[in-house]
């Protein structure tokens, strides 16, 4: 599949029998894949149902999937639940028995939590097993519309994470051709320096035996090298199929270790402009990364 984010949003309706419900799935950014169902009594295999259809399609984010259903009042048989009504009545007898309080209505009571609930011994087993699919199959619905709602944010972030590889790019090249300055500057003041600690100008051979110690040791090459090469990867990467978020991330780490090595070597001003250069762009390109699948 295409380059893929981990922001997105699905929506699913259904109807079975007496039962109708709807599917909402959401998810954020994440490291790894984490969902958390919400869902209608009795129906107990939804959530591992859900979870199957989300592995099947997602390998990252924080994923939340919620099925509300509702039964049509014409369809679910109801009853009185005389034990729970007994404790009650019996929890008010001490209020009626010293006046502090009036009998209850008939309707009152009827309305208290628990007095009045479905029948579930009146469903079909075999009834509810279909609507538990067809609940199942709307929750596969849901997750294919925010799949491609992923997908459409992946390729948002693809011209992004392109455009910023560019300037990564650049940059690199640019350095290259400042490092290639440094010998000379470093030659032309160690030369200086010296001059002003012995108080007359030093022997060409011994300042450039030791210049070229000093820019030996500047030499940024192996950087540029790897800086490349992990450039070249990140393309290759964005041209795969699947889930790369995890190789980016540590790839990006490794583009910002080359950075601060060429900051920390640079010896003259505009490489180290170009290094300081290079370590905004490749944050920004971090976070980016993180809205990767």
């Amino acid at each position: 599949m295409p380059l893929s984010g981990m922001t997105g949003f699905g929506r699913a309706e259904g109807a079975a029998g007496d039962w109708s419900w709807s599917v909402e799935a959401r998810s954020v950014n994440g490291r790894n894949l984490d969902l958390r169902f919400r869902g209608p009594q009795g129906f107990d295999g939804l959530e591992r149902g859900a979870r199957e259809a989300a592995q099947a399609r997602f390998q990252r984010g924080q994923l939340t999937v919620g099925v509300q259903a509702k039964r049509a009042e014409s369809g679910a048989a109801v009853k009185v639940n005389l034990e729970v009504l007994e404790r009650y009545l019996a929890m008010g007898a001490p209020y009626l028995a010293d006046g502090r309080a009036a009998a209850p209505a008939l309707d009152g009571l009827l309305a208290l939590r628990g007095v009045i609930e479905a029948d579930a011994g009146a469903d079909d087993p075999e009834a509810l097993v279909e609507i538990e699919k067809a609940m199942l199959a709307s929750i596969g619905q849901a997750l294919d519309g925010m799949a491609e709602m992923r997908r459409t944010e992946g390729a948002s972030l693809r011209i992004v994470l392109d455009g910023l590889i560019d300037r990564i790019a650049s940059l690199a090249a640019e350095a290259a051709r400042l490092a290639a300055e440094q010998p000379q500057a470093i030659k032309e003041r160690f030369a200086r320096r010296l001059a002003e600690l012995i108080g007359e100008a030093a022997s060409e051979d011994r300042i450039v035996q030791e210049a070229a110690v000093m820019a030996v040791k500047a030499d940024v090459r192996e950087e540029l090298d790897r800086l490349n090469a992990h450039l070249d990867a990140a393309r290759g990467l964005l041209a795969q199929d699947g889930g790369v978020g995890r190789k980016l991330d540590f790839l990006t780490q490794e583009f910002m270790r080359e950075a601060n090595t060429l900051c920390s070597k640079a010896a003259i001003g505009g490489l180290t402009a170009v290094g300081l250069d290079l370590k905004a762009v490749i944050e920004q390109f971090r976070e980016q990364v993180q809205n990767v699948e």
